[in-house]
């Protein structure tokens, strides 16, 4: 056993059960990729400020969860706690807004660090998927987005999740607001830690889980009581174009996501089956984060859907994804056949089919567990006697059955009983 562990609150990711996370990955980037979505990569670690002024200095994430190092030369970094800050920044340091028609639309996969309290469904180091849409103020781009991600799940074969949908309104009338619930707020029993929440961001206030604060919330005013008409103007059609096109939502009027740079659209996705770590994946509109962080005004919209709790929703579910196994066709040298066998496997996977061979020296029956373990279909064994014939001893590893075939047809053979 080895002298060191996983940290605490991560996780490795090993065969088979990484086959899952892989699987998630491809299915939420599917969509995406059909509908102009480019790949975009960023660093692991980020200015601490550009998370500052982004995510927003009153949230948890920013005050209690970054992991900041300081370098040798006095830069203070920090691992990047979530993706739209980095995305963003990486769009304008390349000028991408600048190279042709906007949006510029870009999905990303990585992982994450807060330092939380570790718990299931809930890591120090977790793994996600984005979208994003920078550039363009328009209703059919969050909506877009919304129905990418219902049917990337959908295609997973998730079934019991729920979206979640508000607005938070803009520059124009969330101030309003704003001024509207901090003297609701300023009348409550809060602690010293809340009440300094409230006065710089109160919305985060409500986004607050304890029972204690939800309680004292009973009768606070609704935001949708102060949308200005081209803020209700613009929920509405959002909500229409997601309608038309068949996907299910659930207006939540207390929705508020935990990052300070969203404007108008937001949304959840919720899974009932995981207990309080029910948010699987969520985003909405930032409109004004680009200048938050030095660039020009770039009205945008964007989602991170938790691959980790996604996986977790789908055992939740029951639901067993189709994977292909990892190795099709295993094969067994016996005696002096391991150079052809070798050069067979070699064919074989430049063929596209997945092939393994046995490896250290065992002999037949050490081989043959392990053709079993790696789940192939099919298994070609061949020693120096099948060899001085021209053949290969071709076994079908679930019904049995063995027969020889000539070393010049086994590759386009294989090929035809697995496509």
């Amino acid at each position: 056993m080895s002298t060191f562990k996983a940290p605490k609150g991560t996780y490795d990711l090993i065969p088979p059960y990484s086959a899952k996370y892989l699987a998630v990955r491809d299915a939420i980037s599917g969509p995406l990729r059909l509908s102009g979505y480019g790949y975009v990569e960023t660093p692991g670690f980020e200015d601490v400020d550009l998370f500052a002024r982004g995510v927003g200095e009153s949230t948890d994430i920013v005050t209690k969860e970054m992991y900041t190092l300081t370098t040798k030369g006095g830069a203070n970094l920090a691992l990047r706690p979530e993706g739209t800050a980095s995305v963003l920044r990486a769009a304008l340091e390349a000028n991408l807004h600048k190279a042709g028609g906007l949006p510029v639309k870009l999905w990303y996969s990585g992982s994450y660090y807060r330092y939380e309290r570790p718990q299931k469904g809930r890591y120090r180091h977790f793994s996600q998927v984005g979208a994003e849409a920078i550039g363009a103020e328009d209703p059919a781009l969050d909506a877009e987005l919304i129905i990418l991600a219902d049917q990337a799940y959908r295609t997973l074969g998730l079934r019991n999740f729920r979206i979640l949908l508000n607005s938070l309104g803009d520059k124009e009338c969330r101030p309003v607001y704003r001024e509207a619930l901090q003297a609701f707020l300023g009348g409550l029993d809060l602690d010293e830690e809340t009440v300094r929440r409230a006065e710089i961001n109160p919305l985060r206030v409500l986004d607050d889980k304890r029972a204690e604060v939800q309680k004292q919330l009973v009768g606070a005013p609704m935001l949708r009581d102060y949308l200005c008409d081209a803020c209700k103007a613009y929920h509405e059609e959002v909500r229409a174009l997601i309608t038309a096109a068949g996907v299910a939502f659930e207006d939540d009027e207390k929705l508020v996501r935990g990052l300070d740079y969203y404007t108008r659209t937001t949304f959840e996705f919720v899974h009932d089956g995981l207990g309080s770590q029910s948010a699987v994946g969520g985003g909405g509109r930032y409109d004004g984060l680009s200048e938050m962080i030095g660039g020009p005004a770039l009205p945008s919209v964007g989602w991170a859907l938790g691959v980790d709790r996604t996986v977790l929703a789908l055992e939740a579910e029951g639901v067993e994804l189709d994977i292909p196994p990892a190795t099709s066709v295993f094969a067994v040298a016996l005696g002096e056949a391991k150079p052809v066998l070798f050069g067979l496997v070699t064919e074989l996977r430049k063929a596209g089919v997945a092939a393994d061979i046995s490896y250290g020296g065992k002999g037949l029956k050490g081989a043959m567990k392990d053709a079993n373990r790696s789940g192939a279909r099919f298994a070609i064994v061949a020693g120096d006697r099948d060899l001085a014939e021209g053949v290969v001893q071709l076994k079908d590893m679930e019904s049995g059955e063995q027969s020889p075939v000539t070393v010049t047809d086994v590759v386009a053979l294989l090929r035809t009983k697995l496509a």
